[in-house]
């Protein structure tokens, strides 16, 4: 009798650890904790696309994993297709690391892309991290019922 309850425990059993292992691998969990954590789509004031206003507009990374990541060739890009390509970038364990449109001096928490025009439409776009191998790690959307902008 003890034989049996086993056995029908098993598919039980099996069902459950699928399940639970289905709803903790976010992507953001599978990319060693890095999600997309807010974006600044509209800067302030007019958008004269002055290199102060350029960098006004940005996209926030935030690792959440024990652990720093390497974004070697990772893609940052908008539903237009503009694209960031990641150099030999790394950030830390519980960093946040900023990519602005506009020109300026990488440090560890601030990137800049180097245009001379605004990439993230204020109406409504999409803002997609992906690995270098294609891989979606994780997205971000928007409306205009977003002020200027919105956590993800």
């Amino acid at each position: 009798m003890r034989t049996v309850r086993i056995r029908a425990a098993l598919p039980a059993l099996a069902g459950a650890a699928l399940l639970t292992g289905t709803l903790l691998s976010t992507p953001a969990e599978a990319a060693g904790g890095v999600k997309i954590h807010h974006v600044w789509f509209d800067s302030p004031g007019s958008d004269n696309r002055s290199n102060k206003s350029l960098n006004a507009e940005w996209v926030q990374l935030k690792n959440t994993g024990g652990s720093a990541v390497s974004l070697k060739g990772w893609v940052l890009k908008d539903a237009s297709n503009h694209k960031y390509v990641f150099g030999n970038v790394k950030i830390g364990a519980g960093k946040y690391l900023k990519v602005r449109t506009g020109s300026g001096s990488d440090t560890a928490s601030d990137k800049y892309q180097g245009r001379r025009a605004y990439v993230w439409n204020n109406d409504k776009d999409t803002a997609t991290l992906t690995k270098a191998s294609g891989s979606k790690v994780d997205t971000c959307s928007w409306t205009t019922r977003d002020p200027s902008d919105t956590y993800c």
